[in-house]
C-alpha cells in the first residue's frame, strides 16, 4: 500500500465514507466530497497532507466544513489531531 493510499484510506473511513454511504447526506454533499477526493488523488503523500492543512483554512472550505456539520458527519475539523499525530513528517519519512 502507498502512503497515498494510506492517507486516502483513512480519509475514507473516517470522513468520506460515512458521508457517500448514507442516504440522508444531500447531493451537495456527496458532490462536493467526490471533488474534494478527486483534488487529494491528483497529489502525491506531502501534496495530500498540504491540501487537508490547507482546507482547515480556506474560505470555500469552511463554508463546506460548516454544511457538513449541518448535516451531522464528521469534518476535517474532528479528527485533526489524529490525522497531525498519524501523518507527519516521520511518516513521510518512512
Amino acid at each position: 500500500m502507498t502512503k497515498e493510499d494510506e492517507l486516502m484510506n483513512f480519509l475514507t473511513t473516517k470522513v468520506f465514507g460515512p458521508i457517500l454511504d448514507s442516504p440522508n447526506a444531500s447531493r451537495e454533499l456527496k458532490s462536493g466530497i467526490h471533488l474534494t477526493m478527486g483534488r487529494l488523488r491528483q497529489r502525491d503523500a506531502k501534496g495530500m497532507i498540504q491540501y487537508y492543512w490547507s482546507c482547515l483554512a480556506d474560505e470555500t472550505a469552511i463554508r463546506f466544513s460548516k454544511e457538513i456539520k449541518r448535516e451531522h458527519f464528521t469534518r476535517f475539523e474532528d479528527v485533526m489531531e489524529e490525522f497531525r499525530d498519524r501523518f507527519n513528517d516521520d511518516w513521510l519519512r518512512q
